[in-house]
């Protein structure tokens, strides 16, 4: 049955790949989506046998079910959806002796990446520093706050990336070695400024962290959480009169940035942030370029 072949490749996922709990909430609930489809569809159980006969016709149909529901996907989202069932169907066929040729023949609409949205540095330190001027806020509380956003910008650090570190490994080094996303490992300079952050914290914490424990912790003594980190600076923007970009994930937008700004070359900036493809990389020339551009305009007496 499909929905048995689901799980066995979500199990896949999740302890061969060690895809993240996300990658795993999205590819399973794309996967779910189009089967509940082509169950109405068809009219029919789906089994693997059926998976290995649909048409390309029948997957494109899926799409433009998607493209047109109640909550109409965007052509990003559409894209993801198709990557999932793609990767679902590669598992059918290597695994489980069910291949597809007709999935290759589908394309997903055209998705133009977007320039990320970095926030200034005068920004970027406003938000590291609004946490220790909140009176309502516990002083070790404030310090955690300050050390995960300053592990962000300073390190250029994915929140689950920050999240992930254990008590063992403070006092930090002079290079973290982090373990990214598909499983790739990649070595981070770490700058005296998030030592400094991190002992603060640790400083004032009011428990006793095990060595193979979470770092960062919440306020009842579990483990700090990403949805945590992202409603304190929703909190933060507002206090700064930011913009909704301003995000946890826009401080590490902002590492890159900067760095290039100050000369870095974009091969450094790969192996930092751990991007596979350069071409990931190579979509913060054009936050610079425009950055650029505006202080030429801003300072050129003929502009």
């Amino acid at each position: 049955m499909a929905r048995d072949a689901l799980t066995q490749w979500l199990e896949h996922l999740a302890h061969e790949r060690r895809a993240s709990p996300r990658t795993l909430e999205a590819y399973g609930f794309a996967a779910n989506r189009y089967i509940s489809f082509l169950e109405q569809h068809r009219g029919e159980t789906i089994t693997l046998e059926v998976l290995s006969s649909l048409t390309a016709g029948e997957v494109r149909a899926w799409l433009a079910h998607l493209r047109q529901g109640e909550r109409p996907l965007s052509p990003r989202s559409l894209s993801q959806a198709l990557s999932a069932i793609r990767t679902f169907h590669r598992f059918l066929d290597v695994r489980l002796g069910a291949p597809n040729a007709a999935i290759a023949l589908v394309r997903g609409p055209r998705v133009v990446p977007g320039a990320p949205r970095p926030v200034s540095e005068d920004q970027a330190m406003g938000m590291i520093a609004e946490p220790g001027l909140d009176p309502d806020r516990e002083d070790w509380e404030a310090a955690r706050d300050e050390a995960v956003l300053t592990l962000l910008y300073g390190c250029g650090l994915r929140i689950s990336e920050a999240l992930s570190l254990k008590r063992s490994d403070a006092p930090l080094p002079e290079a973290l070695r982090i373990l990214g996303k598909g499983s790739k490992t990649r070595i981070v300079p770490v700058l005296p400024a998030v030592r400094e952050a991190i002992d603060a914290y640790l400083a004032d914490v009011p428990f006793v962290l095990a060595p193979d424990e979470p770092l960062f912790r919440a306020k009842r003594g579990g483990a700090l959480s990403p949805r945590q980190v992202q409603a304190t600076v929703q909190t933060l923007r507002g206090r700064l009169g930011l913009p909704d970009s301003a995000t946890p994930h826009a401080l590490r937008h902002s590492f890159a940035t900067h760095l290039l700004g100050a000369g870095a070359d974009l091969r450094s900036i790969q192996e930092l942030l751990g991007h596979a493809s350069l071409s990931t990389t190579q979509r913060y020339t054009q936050v610079d370029a425009a950055a650029l551009l505006s202080a030429y305009s801003k300072a050129h007496p003929h502009a």
